[in-house]
């Protein structure tokens, strides 16, 4: 299961719940219709289906055909939504999701550099931090010049590190 929401509390008196989106397709997620996963701390999953969705600010307002009123939504402050992999939203050529990228053993000229460790969103680009044996965090950004080849199947990445990313 992939995690596409949080809650992080509710909306109003109408049972809506706040939630921060952990996805890049959150008016696909969050829309009238859209069936999710819900998991509670404790580890139950409980299939919900959104009743309305709306984009507020830096988070989505979203409401629950299976939840009625502030009370009940309140308990839901904490708990994940998700999707199966088979839900997942197909992506072009060349793109991946960050669970694909994650572990992924990063080469330059076949030299193992190190390990993707996370990866960051912090505008034009995406950054690649990827974990050295000695445990240093090199950034990569995701551009072309940079990311030579990615290969998910096999957790491998081929990069050329550009000059002064080392320094």
């Amino acid at each position: 299961m992939y995690t596409v929401g949080v809650i992080v509390g509710t909306h109003g008196l109408k049972g809506e719940a706040r939630v921060f989106s952990r996805t890049d397709f959150p008016e696909v997620r969050f829309t009238k219709g859209s069936k999710l996963l819900l998991v509670k701390p404790s580890g139950d999953v409980i299939p919900v289906t959104v009743k309305t969705g709306r984009p507020q600010g830096r988070v989505y307002v979203v409401s629950f055909h299976e939840y009625e009123g502030m009370d009940e939504v309140a308990k839901l402050r904490g708990c994940e939504l998700k999707v199966v992999e088979s839900e997942l939203v197909s992506l072009p050529s060349g793109h991946y999701f960050i669970h694909e990228l994650v572990d992924c053993q990063v080469y330059e000229n076949g030299i193992l550099l190190g390990i993707v460790r996370e990866v960051l969103t912090p505008g034009a680009n995406d950054v690649y931090v990827v974990r050295t044996q000695e445990g240093k965090d090199i950034l990569l950004p995701a551009i072309p010049d940079c990311i030579l080849q990615v290969d998910t199947k096999n957790k491998r990445m081929d990069v050329h590190i550009l000059p002064g990313l080392l320094d």
